[in-house]
C-alpha cells in the first residue's frame, strides 16, 4: 500500500451511493475458534459501503464498528468515517505520513491503524477516537481525535545496517540493509496470541521491500502487543517533533514463510469464525515462489520455534504455519489463494467479509481516489476463496 502522501488535503467532497440488505450467513466450518464480540442481532450488513471519492492517496484499509453502524476508510493521508449507507459523518486530515491498514478495537471502541514517517525513521500505531470524529476536515494535529504509540522494534529492523558499512541506505529496496527487508509497517488486526496462550493482542505486520537478489526477505513478520496499558504511551500527533513513546519491545515476534512480497502484508485480518489470520499482499516477483495474493495463517497451530530461513547468520524464531488449503506450490511448500483484500479486508466472524475495491474518478480534471467495501462470503474455492454476496429479496 505505498503511495506518496501529500502534505495537505484539499477541500473534500464525497460521492455517496448505497444499498442495504438482509444477508444469509455463509462460510466454512470453523476450527480453532476464538470467541469474538458478537454484534447486535439487529445488525444487517449492507451489500456494500461506499467510502466516497477524494483528492488523496489511494485506499489502504477499512474497519467497521458494528454496534454504532460506522465504517472507516484509510486513504493514505486521510481517514473517512461513514455510516453503513455510505453517508459521510466525518474525516481526519493533516496527515503527512502514510496511514495504512485499519482495525476496530471493540474493547475500547477506537480505530487502530499503521502510520509511517520513513524519512524520520519513525513508525507508529495511530489510534483514532471515532466518537470524536463528528465533522469533515478535522485536523489530526490540532484536534483531539488522534493519539499515537511509537514502535521501537520496527525502527530497529528498518534501520539495521546489514552489510556493516556504517551507512543507512534509506527508503529503498535496492540494498542489503533493512533486517528481513523491513520497509516499515502496514497490516494491523486484533486477535488471539499467536503463541497459543490466548488473550487479545494487536498484531502489526511489516512492510517488506521487493528485492529478488537477497534471501533473507522471504517471511512475513508479525509483531504482537498487549494494548491494555497503552494509554501511558499515547501521545498526540506532533509531526514537527515526532515522539518515541512506546513499548521497548513487542510481546511476540512471528514469521510466516511465503516468499518475498511487494511491500509485505497490505491488509491483515483475524477471522473469529475459522480462527485463522488472512494476509492480503501485493504479489512478489521471485521465480522460486508462487507469488500468491492472499496467504492464510493456520490459527489451529501455535507458533513453533524453528529456522528463520535465508538469514545471513543462522537464526531461530517463532514460525507460523500456513493453512494447508487452497493453491499449493510444491517446490516451496507455500499455500495460498488469488483474491482481493489488498485495499481493505474486514471479517464479520461468521463466514462473511467486506473486501474493499479501490479506483479513481475524474472530476473536472482532478483525479479522485475512490473506495468501496463489498460484502463477500468465504467459500474456500480456488483460486479465489471469496464470492460476492448480493442483496436478498
Amino acid at each position: 500500500m505505498r503511495s506518496r502522501a501529500r502534505p495537505h488535503v484539499a477541500t473534500l467532497f464525497l460521492s455517496a451511493v448505497l444499498a442495504s440488505a438482509v444477508l444469509a450467513v455463509g462460510g466454512d466450518p470453523a476450527h480453532a475458534r476464538t470467541p469474538s464480540p458478537s454484534p447486535s442481532s439487529a445488525f444487517r450488513p449492507p451489500a456494500s459501503v461506499d467510502g466516497g471519492a477524494w483528492p488523496s492517496g489511494h485506499l489502504q484499509g477499512t474497519a467497521i464498528d458494528r454496534r454504532r453502524g460506522h465504517m472507516y476508510f484509510s486513504f493514505t493521508n486521510l481517514l473517512v468515517k461513514t455510516d453503513l449507507a455510505g453517508r459521510p459523518i466525518g474525516s481526519v486530515t493533516g496527515l503527512t505520513g502514510h496511514l495504512g491498514d485499519l482495525d476496530f478495537n471493540s474493547a475500547d471502541g477506537r480505530v487502530y491503524g499503521s502510520l509511517e514517517y520513513k524519512a524520520a525513521q519513525a513508525f507508529y500505531v495511530a489510534i483514532f477516537d471515532g466518537s470524536r470524529i463528528t465533522r469533515m476536515n478535522m485536523d489530526a494535529r490540532t484536534t483531539d481525535v488522534l493519539s499515537t504509540v511509537h514502535l521501537r522494534e520496527v525502527v530497529r529492523d528498518y534501520t539495521a545496517d546489514m552489510n556493516g558499512d556504517g551507512v543507512f541506505d534509506g527508503d529503498t529496496g535496492n540494498t542489503p540493509d533493512h533486517r528481513y527487508g523491513c520497509s516499515g509497517i502496514d497490516g494491523v488486526a486484533f486477535g488471539p496470541g499467536l503463541n497459543g496462550r490466548g488473550g487479545v493482542r494487536l498484531t502489526v505486520a511489516y512492510g517488506v521491500y521487493s528485492n529478488t537478489t537477497r534471501t533473507d526477505n522471504d517471511h512475513q513478520v508479525l509483531l504482537q502487543y498487549d494494548v491494555r496499558d497503552w494509554r501511558k504511551y499515547e501521545r498526540p500527533l506532533g509531526e514537527d517533533a515526532l515522539h518515541t513513546s512506546g513499548p521497548a519491545s513487542p510481546d511476540g515476534k512471528f514469521f510466516a514463510y511465503t516468499g518475498n512480497t511487494t511491500y509485505g502484508v497490505q491488509n491483515l485480518e483475524y477471522d473469529g469464525d475459522s480462527g485463522n489470520w488472512l494476509m492480503a499482499v501485493y504479489k512478489g516477483k521471485k521465480a522460486a515462489f508462487p507469488n500468491y495474493g492472499l496467504y492464510v495463517v493456520d490459527g489451529s497451530k501455535p507458533a513453533r520455534r524453528g529456522e528463520v530461513k535465508g538469514q545471513p547468520r543462522p537464526e531461530s524464531g517463532r514460525i507460523l504455519s500456513l493453512l494447508p488449503r487452497g493453491l499449493h506450490h510444491e517446490a516451496s511448500g507455500v499455500y495460498g489463494y488469488e483474491s482481493g483484500g489488498q485495499y481493505g479486508l474486514v471479517s464479520l466472524d461468521d463466514g462473511r467479509y467486506y473486501v474493499a475495491e479501490a479506483g479513481t474518478v475524474d472530476s473536472g480534471g482532478t483525479t479522485l481516489q475512490t473506495g468501496r467495501a463489498v460484502l463477500n462470503r468465504w467459500t474456500g474455492a480456488v483460486p479465489n476463496p471469496f464470492a460476492v454476496r448480493g442483496p436478498v429479496g
